[in-house]
C-alpha cells in the first residue's frame, strides 16, 4: 500500500520548514504532513549560505508587512519553537540596515520610506549632513541621503532558525524523508501524489512547492512555468585593522553591501547583469571580490582600505525574472498545488509569514492575519508585474 499524506512539502530548510511548522501547530488541523528534502544536511541550502539578515526598508508595502512580522516572530522563537526546554539561540542582533542614495536614487529612496513608515518601520530618513554626523567612518562623496533601520532589522543565525523550525515541525508530529521529489502527479485539475526519485509514490492532495532552485522543475512537471531562475551570489569575509565602530548594514547606491560578523565582516554585491548567467556551480571568484566588492567598500568606508580576508563562499537564489518577488499560494488550475518560489534573495526573512500564510490557506481555505494575495501566481497571467526596487 502506497503512502498517503495530507500535505507533502517539498524542500525542507526555512520556508518548507515554517510551513510544516505552522501547519501542526494550528489547532484545527489534524491531517498528516510529510517533508521531502534531497539533501538532510542542508549544506547547500539557500537558508544555510545566506547573509541571514531581516529587513523592513523594502519598496512593496507586502515586503514590508511580511518582514514586521518577519521581526516579531524572531524576537517570540526562542519561546515559541522551545522544544522540551531547548530554546533555540538565533543570536538576533537588530543592528539596522543603511540604505544610502545618490542625488539620483534620493527620490526613489524617499517613495520607499514612506511607504515604510505607513505600515509602521522603525525606519529614518537622514540627510547627507545628518549622516556624516552619525557616521563618522563614512565617505560621503556622492551621497545625498540614507535610510536608517533604528529596530527591527539586522542579522541573526540562519541555520538555527530553519532547524528549531524543523525541530519544532516535527516534534508535532511532521514526518521528514530525505529523498528528491521528480515529479508532482495530477489527474482532472488537481493534485493527486508526488513521485520520488526512486520511482516510490505518495499520495496527497496538496503539494507546497517550496524546493528552492529547483522549484521550477518541480512546477514544471505538473504542466506550470514559472520563470524563476537560479543566479550564484557570493559572500566574502574580513578583518580590518581599524574597524569602524557601530557599523549597521551599509547598502551602496553601487549594490555592494557589508556588516559586522563576529569580530570581523562580511559582504558581497550582485554582478552587473550581463554578468549575471543563470549558474548552479558553487565555485566562488575571488577576483571579483578583488577587483568589485573591495574597492567600491574601501571608497565608501575608508576604514576597509586595511583588510584581511577570510573564508568565501557561494550560493544561489532563486530569481524571480518577472518582478523580484515571489509567488506565493495556489495556481489556477491546478488544485492543490501551492508555489513559494522565486524569493529572490529574500527567503530566509521572509519564511516566518510565508509558513504562516501558507498553513492558513491549506487550513482555513484563505489568509486570516496578513493577505499574502499580493504575490499570487495571477499577476504574471494578468501581466501585473509588483516590483520590488530594493533587491540586494
Amino acid at each position: 500500500m502506497e503512502p498517503s499524506y495530507d500535505v507533502v512539502i517539498v524542500g525542507g530548510a526555512a520556508t518548507g520548514s515554517s510551513v510544516a511548522y505552522h501547519l501542526a501547530a494550528d489547532p484545527a488541523f489534524t491531517g498528516r504532513v510529510l517533508v521531502l528534502e534531497q539533501d538532510p544536511t542542508y549544506a547547500r541550502a539557500p537558508s544555510a549560505l545566506s547573509a541571514a539578515s531581516i529587513r523592513q526598508q523594502y519598496s512593496t508595502a507586502i515586503n514590508v508587512q511580511i518582514s514586521l512580522f518577519g521581526i516579531a516572530f524572531l524576537r517570540a522563537a526562542p519561546d515559541v519553537l522551545e522544544v522540551d526546554g531547548d530554546r533555540p539561540a538565533l543570536s538576533l542582533h537588530e543592528g539596522g540596515y543603511l540604505f544610502l542614495a545618490s542625488a539620483e536614487g534620493r527620490a526613489a529612496l524617499a517613495a520607499g520610506h514612506l511607504v515604510q513608515q505607513a505600515h509602521g518601520a522603525d525606519i529614518a530618513l537622514l540627510e547627507r549632513d545628518a549622516l556624516a554626523a552619525r557616521f563618522p567612518w563614512l565617505d560621503g562623496t556622492g551621497i545625498a541621503a540614507g535610510c536608517l533601520g533604528l529596530s527591527g532589522e539586522g542579522w541573526f543565525d540562519g541555520w538555527s532558525l530553519f532547524m528549531a523550525l524543523r525541530r519544532k515541525a516535527r516534534s508535532l508530529g511532521v514526518d521528514y524523508r530525505a529523498a528528491r521529489a521528480a515529479a508532482v502527479e495530477t489527474s482532472g485539475g488537481r493534485v493527486t501524489g508526488v513521485r520520488l526519485e526512486d520511482g516510490t509514490r505518495i499520495a496527497t492532495g496538496i503539494v507546497v512547492n517550496a524546493a528552492g532552485a529547483g522549484g521550477r522543475a518541480l512546477a514544471a512537471s505538473a504542466g506550470i512555468d514559472i520563470p524563476v531562475h537560479m543566479k550564484k551570489r557570493m559572500i566574502f569575509t574580513f578583518t580590518a585593522e581599524d574597524p569602524p565602530e557601530g557599523l549597521p548594514l551599509v547598502i551602496d547606491p553601487s549594490g555592494v553591501y557589508v556588516r559586522p560578523e563576529g569580530r570581523g565582516f562580511l559582504g558581497g554585491s550582485a554582478p552587473a547583469p550581463q554578468d549575471d548567467p543563470e549558474s548552479d556551480d558553487f565555485e566562488v571568484d575571488h577576483a571579483f571580490f578583488e577587483d568589485v566588492v573591495w574597492p567600491r567598500l574601501a571608497a565608501r568606508i575608508p576604514a576597509f582600505e586595511r583588510i584581511r580576508q577570510g573564508r568565501a563562499w557561494a550560493g544561489h537564489y532563486d530569481m524571480n525574472a518577472f518582478d523580484q518577488n515571489a509567488f506565493v499560494g495556489p495556481v489556477a488550475g491546478l488544485d492543490g498545488f501551492l508555489l513559494a518560489n522565486g524569493f529572490s534573495g529574500h527567503g530566509l526573512q521572509q519564511s516566518p509569514a510565508i509558513g504562516r500564510g501558507l498553513a492558513e490557506l491549506i487550513v482555513h481555505g484563505r489568509y486570516a492575519k496578513l493577505d499574502l494575495s499580493p504575490l499570487g501566481f495571477d499577476r504574471l497571467a494578468r501581466n501585473a508585474p509588483l516590483r520590488e526596487l530594493k533587491v540586494v
